[in-house]
């Protein structure tokens, strides 16, 4: 089985800037820098077959190539029932086409529609809840005092399939293929023979 997500990749230049966010909050679980990303469609375990089907439903997309700014920085729940921190995605009509086309892309494959609705993030740290939890208060100055960030624009000139694998220190993200964006078609996965 394979644990698969669709997502952008983050430059360098913006993941190393991103990262100078990471700190500052005890008991968060912050991402590393290496794994940011922003997901356009998580798909969650599949088997080979249906991975190989994604993979050529997703090398079908076109869709043009675009610029994306990171701006602010939020939670998913609120208080000390927050879940995550992610740093916003400012909106693109043309990430919300490409995103678009990647659900209709994973529905052809034979996966369920996502429920969520999307919302472009790159998250940045995921909390516990309990005695270990990251006090409210210190959560809200975070907010308060990142809540200006921005950052790019950047190039998105290709999507992405990622394998998910958990790892010691948390999940460890492979590109299993790239899809260009612009001209031309996605270059599709060499999967192995199980």
């Amino acid at each position: 089985m394979l644990r698969l997500f669709v997502g952008l990749a983050i430059p360098e230049a913006i993941r190393t800037d991103l990262g100078r966010l990471c700190s500052g909050l005890p008991g968060a679980r912050w991402v590393d820098p290496e794994n940011f990303h922003i997901t356009l469609r998580f798909i969650g375990e599949v088997d080979e077959d249906i991975a190989r089907e994604i993979d050529h439903e997703l090398a079908r997309i076109t869709a043009p190539a675009f610029e994306l700014s990171l701006a602010g920085v939020g939670t998913f729940g609120q208080g000390f029932k927050a879940r995550a921190l992610w740093a916003g995605v400012e909106a693109d009509p043309v990430l919300n086409l490409l995103q678009g086309r990647v659900e209709s892309a994973v529905m052809r494959a034979g996966q369920p529609r996502e429920p969520r609705k999307f919302m472009p993030h790159v998250t940045l740290a995921r909390f516990k809840h309990g005695p270990s939890a990251v006090p409210a208060e210190r959560l809200q100055q975070f907010i308060m005092g990142n809540n200006l960030y921005r950052a790019g624009p950047f190039s998105v000139d290709a999507f992405i399939l990622f394998e998910s694998q958990m790892g010691k220190g948390g999940p460890v993200y492979h590109e299993l293929a790239s899809y260009p964006l612009g001209d031309g078609y996605g270059e599709m996965a060499e999967w192995e023979d199980a």
